[in-house]
């Protein structure tokens, strides 16, 4: 296998241990996405859909979804009436919480049968690809 083979079932791995913890809580990795995208702070529904690569129809169907279960809410902006803003509800805070500190704790689980140098080395590298692609969660909206 080539590097991008070897991404790719990377990528394969991470998205099957995501999905098996969302699932825990009954929900979707997207909805469990958008949750914990918004757990912290409301985010402009612009923003969520350029971060996490959907477009502005396909993110309105999600939130529709999600919507419907009592997770999330939408308003309009207080200084630009056009802009939508979604906040998670407190339900879902407390299920994005939930599924987030789940998903930290058992997410680096893919990489246990490395030795401690070679998890040193996997989360320096994981932070530098993160840091570079501006999609952590400090970005602003």
């Amino acid at each position: 296998m080539d590097y991008g083979d070897k991404l790719f079932w990377l990528s394969v791995l991470i998205q099957r241990r995501y999905a098996q913890i969302c699932a825990e809580y009954d929900l979707t990795s997207l909805q469990a996405t958008l949750l914990c995208a918004v757990k912290d702070e409301p985010r402009q529904m612009a923003y969520l859909a350029a971060s996490l690569g959907m477009t502005k129809n396909a993110l309105s169907q999600l939130v529709d979804r999600t919507e419907r279960r009592h997770l999330v809410s939408r308003a309009s902006s207080e200084q630009d009436r056009r802009v939508i803003m979604l906040s998670v509800t407190p339900t879902g805070k407390v299920l994005a919480e939930a599924v987030f500190a789940e998903t930290t704790k058992r997410l680096p689980d893919v990489a246990e049968n490395l030795d401690a140098d070679d998890q040193r080395d996997l989360e320096r590298l994981a932070t530098a690809i993160v840091d570079a692609s501006g999609v952590s969660a400090s970005t602003s909206s």
